[in-house]
This record gives structure tokens, sequence and C-alpha cells, in this order.
């Protein structure tokens, strides 16, 4: 059985339970870079250096990476707006190729994705924020795996409470990693104004990359952009959709993109390219030299860039269960909302048993391996919906439209990723296509 959405356009029944449009503008933003921005971009942005040779190819790299994952999320503006249901990928997909390709995401993504990537991140952030108490030695796994599943925990209750809670605390734990880029960034053009550009001269000259450097420094690429897809999840919640959406994803991915591309050149106004290879925490590193002890505050911010992403991404994906309930792909119960707070309680805290087992007992970096070409696979299908539903429906309202070279030029991106996963790790992606 299929279930009335918010834009159904069924008469709705007296005094009917439904989400409540609290997305505005802001917090639509903040959903898309807080969700973006993780630990890596402080931590390790080394994938694309290494694999490129040069300190030139790598900054180019990430504004190539920034530029396509802009053309993505316009894609997603254009569904967002003439598809106006919740769900993001899996709604796409439904309505472009039907429900058995949707079953098979949503079902994929309840069980094994959504639960192993947010105990990964988690994870991240339960080492950085014990990062400070154990300066000295090393910190127990057992410790970081209990203080991450407090925090999982935390964020599973916060979205269950109150959907203006969640996206209130999303805003300032946003804010909180602007302001950490801003410190990087501020300190490096100061360094450019005094003249300290010495890692940038001969900047495209290096060790010469494989074969496969530059297809793997873009994969890295990439995935340091994604998440520009999570307030499609959300499109019933947010006010004003057709104005909205298209404005969110636009400023968001103009904000990563410079954001980014700026901190790797602060970077490189104080470290070297062998410096940052060799550096396990290279805004640990930067902050050291130029900010002596504020160094310390870095492990504090990378947490609550971590918190932020985990906030984020089950605010969002909560809703893609929520609406595959509706639909009837997911059990009933996860399609219902809590009378009083007007959350999607059980889609929500179906996630956190889920979790902890991955997070105790799962091989979560195997799992990840496995499927990380599955969200580039079911994007591509997406991406080449948008092309179909030009053709299929021609007649159906687009208040904002991309040039169709878009689309295809980004369905191509996703299929060089799919192609550059099988290449590079047959046996893991192998085994990651027959699990989906």
């Amino acid at each position: 059985g299929r279930l009335p959405s918010m834009d159904s356009g069924q008469p709705a029944q007296e005094g009917k339970v439904v989400l409540k449009k609290k997305v505005t503008l802001l917090r639509g933003i903040s959903i898309i870079i807080g969700t973006i921005i993780g630990a890596g971009i402080f931590i390790s942005p080394k994938g694309i250096l290494k694999n490129t040779g040069s300190v030139g190819m790598s900054l180019t790299v990430w504004t190539v990476c920034g530029i396509l994952s802009l053309f993505g999320a316009l894609c997603y503006a254009e569904l967002g707006t003439c598809i106006k249901k919740s769900g993001g990928h899996y709604t796409y997909i439904l309505e472009a190729f039907g429900p058995l390709p949707a079953f098979v995401r949503v079902w994929v993504e309840l069980l094994i994705i959504r639960p192993a990537a947010t105990a990964v991140i988690s994870l991240a952030f339960g080492r950085y924020i014990l990062e400070p108490f154990f300066m000295q030695c090393e910190i127990p796994e057992l410790a970081i795996k209990l203080i991450t599943a407090v925090g999982i925990t935390l964020v599973m209750v916060l979205n269950s409470t109150s959907v203006s809670w969640s996206a209130r605390i999303q805003i300032f734990l946003t804010f909180c990693k602007l302001v950490a880029i801003l410190i990087i960034i501020v300190p490096g053009v100061i360094q450019l104004i005094k003249g300290e550009t010495q890692h940038f001269k001969n900047a495209f000259a290096g060790n010469d990359a494989s074969v496969m450097g530059l297809p793997l420094a873009f994969y890295s690429g990439m995935y340091a952009y994604s998440g520009w897809f999570y307030l499609n999840f959300v499109t019933e919640e947010v006010e004003n959709p057709e104005k909205n959406i298209p404005l969110a994803i636009c400023i968001s991915m103009i904000i990563v993109t410079v954001g980014y591309v700026l901190t790797n050149v602060a970077y490189f106004t104080t470290i070297s390219a062998g410096e940052l290879l060799l550096s396990k925490a290279v805004a640990v590193t930067f902050a050291e030299r130029l900010m002596g002890d504020f160094s310390l505050a870095v492990p504090v911010f990378v947490a609550l860039s971590c918190f932020g992403s985990m906030n984020g991404g089950i605010f969002a994906v909560s809703r893609m269960f929520f609406v595959a309930s509706r639909e009837g792909h997911l059990p009933e119960i996860l399609s219902m909302i809590h009378v009083r707070k007007h959350t999607p309680l059980p889609a929500v805290i179906v996630l956190h048993p889920l979790t902890m087992i991955m997070l105790f007992n799962g091989d979560l970096y195997s799992l990840l391996n496995f499927l990380s070409f599955a969200r580039w696979l079911f994007i591509g299908l997406v991406v080449a919906g948008l092309i179909y539903l030009r053709y299929k429906r021609p007649d159906m309202p687009r208040p904002f439209k991309v040039p169709l070279f878009i689309p295809a030029l980004f369905s191509f991106t996703c299929l060089f990723m799919v192609a550059l996963s099988l290449y590079s790790d047959p046996v893991n992606t192998g085994i990651g296509f027959a699990i989906t």
C-alpha cells in the first residue's frame, strides 16, 4: 500500500499528523555544508596530493571536483523542484525507473551503507573528542568506541526529539566548521601577503604520478565533496522549495569549493608537499607552526565537524526511510510520526541498533570499500533519470531547469567513478556489486 505524501494532491485528513515545513534557506545551507565538511579537510587532505604528484595539480583537482560536484548538485536542484517529495536518491529512482531499483536502493542503504558510514564518521568524532585528554599516550580503542556510542545516541535522541532543535544545532555546528576553516585560511592569506610563496614555485613540478594516480586523485576529490544531495532527502520540509533548494545548493557548493581550495592554499604557505604527506593531522601541524598552543583546539573543531556530519546525515537519511515506508518498500511503522514532536521517530531510531552492531562488530572499512562504488552507481542512475524524465514527461513543471549538457557530463563522471572502482579494486567492488 502507499500512503499520501504532503505534496501528493490528496486531501488531508482532519487532524492528520505530518512533518512540518521548518527547513528555511539558512537551515538548508547548514544541512548541505554540515554534511559535506567532515574531518578530512582538517586532518588528512593528502590523498589528492599523493596521487597528483604536485601542488599545482592537486589544487587544480580540488577546483575541478568542486565544479563537477556543483553540476551534480544542480541536477538534484532540478529534481527537487519538480518532484516535491522527500527521499532523495530513492524517490527520484522510483519516479524515473519504477519500484524495483528503488526497493534495492533503500534496503542496501538501511542495512549496510548508512549504519557503516555513520559508524565511521562517528569513530572520528570519538577519537578527536578524546584527543586532548590523551596527548602523551595512545587512546584506548574501547574508550573511543564507548564515547562514539554516546555521540551516536545523542544524535539519535536529538533527531527524535525536535526538528527545530536539530536544525538549530546544525546551524551552530556549520558555523563552527566555517570558523575553523577561516582560522586556517586567514593566517594563510597573511603568509601570502608576507611573500611566503616558496612552496608554489614550480607548482606543477614534482614527483611523477602513476598512470592511475590522477584518476584516483579525482576519485578522492569527488568523495570529499559528497553530501551535496542531502537537502533533497527533506524536500517536503523545505519552505518554498522551488526557490530555496536551488539557492541553498548553489550557495553551499560555492562556499565549500572556495573554502576547500583556500584551505589547501593556506596549508602550502607553511607546509611543503613532502611534509604534508608525512603529517598525521595537517591542520594540527599548520596550527603548531603559526599559532602555538592554539593547535590544542584543532581536535575539538574536528570533533564538532564530525558531530555536524553525523547530525545532518541522520536528519536527512531518516526521511528516505520514512518515504520508502510510505511507499510500501519498508515496514509501515517507519512512516509513523510522533504526534506531539512531529519527528519521524521510528525512521530515526531504527538506525541506532544497526549502527551499534557495525560499531562494535562490523568490519567497517571493508564494508565501505565494498560499497563505495554503489554511491556513484545510484547517483549516476538518478542523474540519468533526469535526462529520461525530460523525454518521458516533458510537460512536468520544472521551476528550475539545467542545460542538458550538465546531467550528461555528470552521468559520464559517475560512470567513470564506477569504472575506476572496478579497475582499481575489482575484488572488493565485485563483492559490493553482488551485495547491491
